[in-house]
């Protein structure tokens, strides 16, 4: 899903590592991106500005390694649907350049190096990671038996933020589950842009997304999931005490999503695909807003 991308059938088979690189997507930032501001989010209400380095590169590495994860055991536990969806059957574990027992081998070691960044860190956070690996490996195989698999995304790759918490302050408090709760309407609504693009591949395949379950309500539930959003981002923002620039932040954010409706308002799929990776400024504008008011005042 948001940690998919679109791929494109390359020229040439790249080399062994190489097949290794595309099956994490390392070649397709949205996806980190997309985890990234959320968790920096975090990490700078947590501490008030700009958070102790060592803590800030764990989770930014720790970001990537697992959305990199994510991105591996997509894939293998998709390896019976994307044959047959003509803009996945390329990726290498589709075209069988890349082996499951690979693939697995693969995601382990992503997620011990993650594992490992963490364990310099508090034990609330150590005990919190457990939960973190658990939604990260349960995540891809939620579309075969639900419909809100892109509520889980949220779950599961949002899971940085009260660790982000944790990890400063050594609890999580109402701010950072306020912040981890606006994070899940975030991901189920761009990730929802991003099941309109396969939805038709979805139906014919009997899997199942966000986009299937609303079907012709998508755009009005879409309207609500980032109001809701919206309007828990402003309820952090009194939590916090944060200022006009945060507020300027929250009005950017807001001005970008109405664009991604006029974007996608005919819900045809390169339009919905931008609508889903127009996100990234949305994340960006906030991330700004609270850095902003937290250094200025």
């Amino acid at each position: 899903m948001a940690y998919e991308r679109f791929d494109t059938p390359a020229s040439a088979p790249p080399s062994r590592w190489g097949q290794y690189w595309k099956l994490m997507r390392a070649d397709r930032p949205i996806g980190t991106l997309l985890l990234l501001w959320p968790t920096w989010w975090a990490l700078w209400l947590a501490a008030g500005g700009l958070p102790p380095l060592w803590i800030l590169f764990v989770f930014t590495a720790g970001v990537w390694l697992t959305r990199s994860a994510g991105c591996v055991i997509n894939d293998y536990a998709d390896r019976w649907l994307d044959p047959h969806v003509k803009r996945t059957q390329d990726r290498p574990l589709a075209s069988g350049r890349v082996s499951g027992r690979e693939a697995l081998v693969l995601f382990a070691g992503l997620m011990l190096v993650a594992f490992a960044l963490v364990l310099t860190l508090n034990w609330l956070t150590i005990g919190m990671s457990f939960i973190g690996i658990f939604l990260a490996a349960s995540y891809p195989y939620l579309k075969r038996y639900t419909h809100l698999p892109q509520v889980y995304l949220g779950m599961a790759f949002g899971w940085g933020i009260p660790m982000a918490f944790a990890a400063i302050q050594g609890d999580v408090p109402v701010i950072g589950w306020l912040l981890y709760g606006a994070n899940i309407l975030w991901s189920t609504a761009y990730d929802t842009w991003y099941a309109m693009v396969d939805r038709d591949d979805d139906l014919k395949m009997g899997s199942h997304s966000t986009a299937i379950l609303f079907g012709d309500l998508d755009l009005v539930i879409q309207g609500i999931l980032y109001t809701l959003f919206l309007g828990t981002m402003a309820l952090v923002g009194v939590r916090g005490g944060l200022g006009l620039y945060y507020w300027l932040g929250v009005a950017v954010a807001a001005g970008l999503i109405a664009y991604e409706f006029w974007i996608a308002r005919k819900r045809e799929r390169d339009p919905c695909f931008k609508a889903f990776l127009h996100n990234n400024w949305v994340g960006a504008a906030l991330f700004a807003g609270i850095a902003a008011a937290l250094a200025l005042g």
